[in-house]
Formats: C-alpha cells, sequence, structure tokens
C-alpha cells in the first residue's frame, strides 16, 4: 500500500480487549520535503532516503542512510519510535529513488561502497539479499543487517556525517 501524505498512523482495535495498537505506514515525501538534520529537499539529490516515526508527533526524514543512523544511534536520541523505512534500492532508481519503501529493520544494508548520496558515499537499502550482494559486487562495500551497524561506522571525525557537526 502506498500512501502519498496522507495519515501515517492508522488504529485498530483489538477485538474484546479494547486495547489500541498503532501501526505505521510509510508516507511518501512531497517535492519540498526537507531533511531532519540538515534541511536539504529529499528529492534534489540520489540514494536512499530515510523516515522515522516516532510514537509522538511528526515523522521524520533524511537525505540519506547516513543521516538515519546518525540520528538512531545517537545517545542522546531518546524519543520512542513508531517506525523506520527505508527505499528498497534493488526495486527503484539511485538516480532519482520514488516509494519502494520497506521496513529498516528488516532491510540488508550495503556498507562502505562509494555510490554517492546527498553527501558523498552512504549505505544502500535492500529487501532482497540477492540485491544487496549484487550492489556490493558492483559497487564494493559488505553487506550487513540493521543491528549490525555502529555509530563507528559512518561517524568518523570530520566527514560529512560527523555528528558533533550537526
Amino acid at each position: 500500500m502506498k500512501l502519498r501524505h496522507g495519515a501515517a498512523v492508522l488504529l485498530f482495535v483489538l477485538a474484546g480487549c479494547g486495547k489500541e495498537i498503532a501501526q505505521v505506514a510509510a508516507i511518501e515525501p512531497g517535492a519540498g520535503t526537507a531533511c531532519a538534520l540538515d534541511g536539504m529537499v529529499l528529492k534534489d539529490y540520489p540514494g536512499p532516503k530515510a523516515q522515522i516515526h516516532y510514537k509522538e508527533g511528526a515523522p521524520e526524514f533524511f537525505c540519506d542512510l547516513m543521516e538515519l543512523f546518525t540520528t538512531l544511534l545517537d545517545p542522546e536520541q531518546k524519543r520512542p519510535v513508531a517506525g523506520l523505512f527505508v527505499q528498497d534500492m534493488g526495486k527503484t532508481s539511485w538516480e532519482k529513488p520514488e516509494g519502494q519503501w520497506i521496513d529498516a529493520k528488516a532491510a540488508l544494508y550495503v556498507v562502505g561502497s562509494k555510490k554517492p548520496g546527498s553527501m558523498g558515499p552512504t549505505y544502500g537499502s535492500f529487501a532482497s539479499a540477492q540485491d544487496a550482494e549484487a550492489f556490493a559486487q558492483k559497487e564494493g562495500g559488505k553487506v550487513l543487517r540493521f543491528e549490525q551497524i555502529t555509530r563507528e561506522m559512518h561517524n568518523q571525525p570530520g566527514s560529512a556525517h560527523d555528528s558533533k557537526m550537526h
């Protein structure tokens, strides 16, 4: 299901329990949607985009995956997260990615490629191990799962993604 500027949160009531469970869906960013960290317009840059939906408040969008992980792995990030989404680069164009949102925690990431994103090299995100491996063969890097990515992998002093610079 693809949503455009619609509600991100759908509530379902569990039969017999009376408890509500929030189920979050990705939102396709609009033409002017800006990155939460640097204000850059997402649609102006190549590479996969990301979005964080918090349990409270508006979702945040990121113009590349390095910024997503900088935010998530920041020790000061305490806001409860309801959903994380990245784009499946096995199904959309690197130069002008659109749609193809997948659960960020279930995605596979190619770390260490030289493929450029909004601020230099970034991670590639994929739903399929075959697509991730093919990308790594062509562009370099290694395939990792979400929980294998650490702050130290991309937070090098002086880099465009150094959290001290944001």
